[in-house]
């Protein structure tokens, strides 16, 4: 069975819930409740008990600056003055942008993707004021990013790590705008574990697992592009593997704090 992109986001039928079958691939449903175990016990360090917007904002940057330079930009920030690099700058504002997101990603995700893009890619070159925020006329685009927001607003029941990973591979597959697309992308996968109660505080920095495993990273979005079962399986393993480095990164920052 072949699944072309977008269709694993279209009603079918015979499906009541159109990523179902997703959590039968192989491994998905293990590494799902792997990811879960992990993050559990990022919120359950007795540092996030209490101390959590410290090693939250911390979480932030690091994602901030990982997310940056997968799209080709500078991790470093300055000691002083503003950011220079536009890709950096704009990673900065989306994760500084995210809590406030949430509203709206729940109950209105292409606002908050087009909210999220304005914010990623206000000082990329080439980019004018009218590419900001507005998705790409081409044929199927706006129809696969209605599916998409279907899913987010409780189209689908499967594991959050499953519907994490959707969302991340759809938008990276689909490019819904003409450029920061892996900023949004990555953020949209960060809002998504936060309101659906996978990582609520966003303790986690599952892009430096991305950043660690970066050609896997871009060889299994291409490969979960195909619709292929085994590319599908393979960009799920990749992403549960990303949050756990990332769970792994957040032990570390409540370590850290609490030293």
């Amino acid at each position: 069975m072949t699944w072309a992109p977008g269709i694993v986001l279209r009603p079918c039928p015979a499906v009541a819930d159109p990523l179902e079958p997703l959590t039968r691939l192989p491994g998905v449903a293990d590494d799902a409740d792997a990811v879960r175990e992990a993050l559990t016990r990022v919120h359950n360090h007795r540092t996030n008990r209490r101390g959590w917007p410290a090693t939250a904002a911390e979480a932030s940057v690091r994602a901030a600056r990982a997310s940056a330079s997968l799209d080709g930009g500078s991790a470093e920030l300055p000691t002083d003055g503003p950011v220079d690099d536009p890709v950096l700058a704009g990673s900065i504002r989306v994760a500084e942008a995210l809590g406030g997101l949430l509203s709206a990603w729940r109950s209105a995700p292409r606002q908050a993707l087009a909210r999220l893009h304005v914010l990623a890619a206000a000082d990329l070159p080439g980019v004018t004021d009218d590419d900001l925020g507005r998705p790409r006329l081409d044929a199927g685009v706006g129809e696969r990013l209605d599916a998409l927001a279907g899913l987010v607003t409780g189209g689908t029941s499967v594991p959050a790590p499953v519907l994490v990973a959707v969302v991340h591979g759809e938008l990276l597959a689909l490019a819904p705008f003409r450029s920061a697309t892996g900023v949004v992308a990555r953020a949209a996968a960060r809002l998504t574990a936060v309101g659906t109660g996978l990582d609520p505080k966003g303790l986690a920095v599952p892009e430096v697992g991305h950043y660690r495993a970066a050609d896997e990273y871009r060889a299994s979005a291409a490969a979960f592009a195909t619709g292929e079962p085994d590319g599908l399986a393979r960009w799920f393993a990749h992403c549960a593997a990303a949050w756990q480095v990332g769970a792994r990164e957040g032990l570390g920052i409540a370590d850290a704090a609490a030293a």
